[in-house]
C-alpha cells in the first residue's frame, strides 16, 4: 500500500484527476500486490499429521520435541497430534486399552474437521501409531493422506507380547490379560496389542477372530470378502516408507516393519474348528499362547500372499517404486540420528 508520505504531493494531485486515475491504475495494482507477495507467507507446504506409540501421549515432551523439529526443517509447516482423548492419561491408556477400529474411526472424523489439514497431508507413525495410519488410510483417507512413514510398525503383527518396561502397571496389566486369552472376544474388544497379535501357527483363528490387523490386510478365509476399498486407497498414496530397527526386541518380529513375518510351523489350511472342542480349557488355544523355544525364518514382504496377490495394494505400490524400505540403527524408536533425513526429504513438500 502506498504511503501518502512519501509520494510527490504533484503527483497525488495527478491520480486525483480521473483520466489520469485510469491510466496508472494497473501501476499501483501491480505496487500493491508485489507489497502482498513481500508480506504474504512464502510456505505453503503439506501439513503433517503424527501418530504416537503404545504408552506415548499426543502431548509427550517426546510428541512436543519432534514437532518442533520438524517445524525447524520446515517452516511454516501445520503440525497435528493425533489423540483419543486430550485427557493425556486417558490418551495414554487408550494406547492399551480400547477398540481400535473405534479409535481410527474417532480420529477419522477428528481429522476431517481440520481446516488445515483439507488438501491432505503426510503421516508418520510411531510404532503401533504406524498401521493404524494405514488402517486410516485404507478405510478412509479424506482427506487424503501422500506419504505415509512408519517407525518400527506392526503391519503383519506381533507373535509374542513384548515386556514391559520396570514399573509400568498399565502395560502389565494389559500384558498379562492379552497373555491370558489373545483372541477372545472380550481380548479382541479391549485390548489395543491383542488386536494385532498374529499367531503363525494359529493363523486360520487369527483370520477368524482378530478383530483389527486381518481386516486391513484382508487376510480372510474367504477371498470374495477381501475390501476391494483397501487395495485402491493404499495405492493411491505418493510413497510408504516403512522403518525398521535393526536392535529392535520390542517387535517380535521386528521384520513386521517391513511387511514381514514369522513362518508358520505347519500351513494354516490343517486348522480345525473340532481341535477346539475336543480341547481342555487350560490348553485351549483362545487361552494360550503359543510358545516359541526355536527362532523361526521370516517370511519377507514379497513372499506373502498379500503381496503376491495384491489384497492391499501393496505389489501395486512396490512396482511403480513407491515403496522405500529404510534401516534406523539401535533398538526400537531409538530415532537418533536417523529420522531427520527421512523427515526432510519425505514431509514437508509444496501442495
Amino acid at each position: 500500500m502506498l504511503d501518502p508520505g512519501s509520494v510527490d504531493s504533484r503527483f497525488v494531485a495527478v491520480l486525483a484527476r480521473p483520466r489520469y486515475f485510469v491510466m496508472f491504475l494497473p501501476v499501483l495494482l501491480c505496487v500493491t500486490l508485489a507489497g502482498y507477495a513481500i508480506s504474504a507467507p512464502t510456505n505453503d507446504v503439506r501439513p503433517l499429521v503424527v501418530w504416537h506409540g503404545l504408552g506415548d501421549t499426543y502431548a509427550s515432551s517426546g510428541i512436543v520435541q519432534f514437532e518442533s523439529e520438524v517445524k525447524k526443517l520446515h517452516p511454516g509447516i501445520f503440525v497435528h497430534s493425533v489423540y483419543i482423548d486430550k485427557d493425556v492419561k486417558e490418551d495414554k491408556r487408550a494406547t492399551f486399552y480400547g477398540n481400535i477400529n473405534a479409535q481410527i474411526a474417532l480420529v477419522a472424523e477428528q481429522l476431517v474437521s481440520i481446516p488445515e489439514l483439507g488438501r491432505g497431508f503426510d503421516a508418520i507413525g510411531f510404532s503401533q501409531g504406524g498401521q493404524f495410519l494405514r488402517g486410516y488410510v485404507e478405510r478412509y483417507n479424506y482427506p487424503p493422506v501422500y506419504n505415509l512413514i512408519t517407525f518400527g510398525s506392526q503391519h503383519m503383527g506381533i507373535s509374542d507380547i513384548p515386556p514391559c518396561r520396570s514399573f509400568d502397571f498399565l502395560c502389565e496389566v494389559a500384558r498379562r490379560a492379552a497373555k491370558a486369552g489373545v483372541y477372545t472376544e472380550w481380548a479382541q474388544e479391549h485390548l489395543v496389542q491383542a488386536q494385532y497379535f498374529r499367531d503363525p501357527d494359529q493363523l486360520g483363528l487369527y483370520m477368524s477372530l482378530n478383530g483389527f490387523l486381518a481386516n486391513i490386510n484382508n487376510e480372510v478365509m474367504l477371498p470374495t470378502a477381501r475390501n476391494v476399498t483397501y487395495a485402491d486407497n493404499l495405492a493411491s498414496l505418493e510413497n510408504l516408507i516403512l522403518v525398521l530397527f535393526a536392535q529392535d526386541a520390542t517387535v517380535i518380529p521386528k521384520e513386521s516393519a517391513w511387511f514381514g513375518s514369522e513362518a508358520p510351523l505347519e500351513e494354516f489350511d490343517t486348522f480345525s474348528t473340532q481341535s477346539l472342542s475336543d480341547s481342555h480349557d487350560d490348553q485351549h488355544p483362545l487361552i494360550k499362547l503359543h510358545q516359541r523355544t526355536t527362532a523361526r525364518s521370516i517370511v519377507s514382504m514379497k513372499q506373502q500372499p498379500l503381496y503376491i496377490d495384491d489384497y492391499i495394494g501393496l505389489r501395486g505400490l512396490d512396482e511403480r517404486g513407491a515403496i522405500t524400505l529404510e534401516t534406523c540403527p539401535g533398538g526400537h524408536m531409538h530415532l537418533t540420528g536417523c529420522w531427520e533425513d527421512l523427515v526432510r526429504k519425505w514431509v514437508g513438500q509444496p501442495f
